[in-house]
């Protein structure tokens, strides 16, 4: 697997970065949403260098011009509910990308802090041989990724995935690279330093779903 971690040299990334974990700037969900969308946009320009372009020319009202466009067929697939405003992002520069949504959560069927990973409601078009892109905010252990991916690939086989995450642990890289194909591509917008023993990620930003859209029962 291929790791890009974008936060290591100076932008308004690490500006966006800083508001969201920010506890007095956090209570505002309308601007929670705002700038995981934001920091969404900012991903997707900097995982748009790596997709594929073809030569088109362009009629303009004084003449023709020589350009480039995207040539791969995107498609963007996002884990419920969290994954909603960074979807948003991609899809604010993806614009012409087909749309897939996925639930997955944790399931403590022992009310400890032992969980798997359900995934259930699905939503995705034809993803045989396009570009996926797998949004989600948090990668904390990497399962509830593995899990969507799996079922994905019921139903085909993209040409190539790129997996986009906000925040991501140590743990949950080293997880991603056991089990998924060596050929995918993660975009990392910053990585922190550990999960903790209910395996949350820390100094991480506490839950993604309930900050942007209130908490749950």
């Amino acid at each position: 697997m291929q790791t890009h971690y974008l936060s290591e040299d100076n932008s308004i990334l690490n500006h966006f970065l800083g508001q969201i974990r920010n506890v007095n700037v956090q209570h505002d969900s309308m601007r929670f949403r705002r700038n995981i969308e934001r920091i969404g946009e900012v991903m997707a320009y900097e995982l748009s260098k790596d997709l594929h372009y073809k030569n088109v020319e362009i009629q303009t009202p004084l003449g023709i011009k020589k350009t480039t466009e995207i040539a791969d067929q995107l498609v963007l697939c996002s884990i419920l509910r969290a994954g909603l405003p960074l979807h948003l992002g991609f899809l604010n520069y993806f614009d012409s990308a087909e749309n897939g949504f996925v639930s997955a959560y944790r399931h403590h069927p022992y009310h400890d802090d032992y969980f798997d990973i359900l995934v259930e409601y699905q939503a995705v078009p034809n993803i045989e041989n396009k570009t996926l892109l797998l949004i989600d905010p948090m990668l904390a252990t990497g399962q509830s990724i593995v899990a969507v991916f799996n079922k994905l690939m019921e139903k085909g086989i993209p040409k190539e995935i790129h997996i986009a995450v906000i925040i991501a642990a140590p743990e949950g890289i080293a997880y991603l690279e056991k089990h998924l194909p060596d050929s995918c591509h993660l975009w990392v917008a910053t990585l922190d330093e550990k999960l903790n023993e209910k395996k949350y990620i820390v100094p991480g930003l506490g839950d993604a779903g309930d900050l942007a859209y209130g908490n749950k029962l």
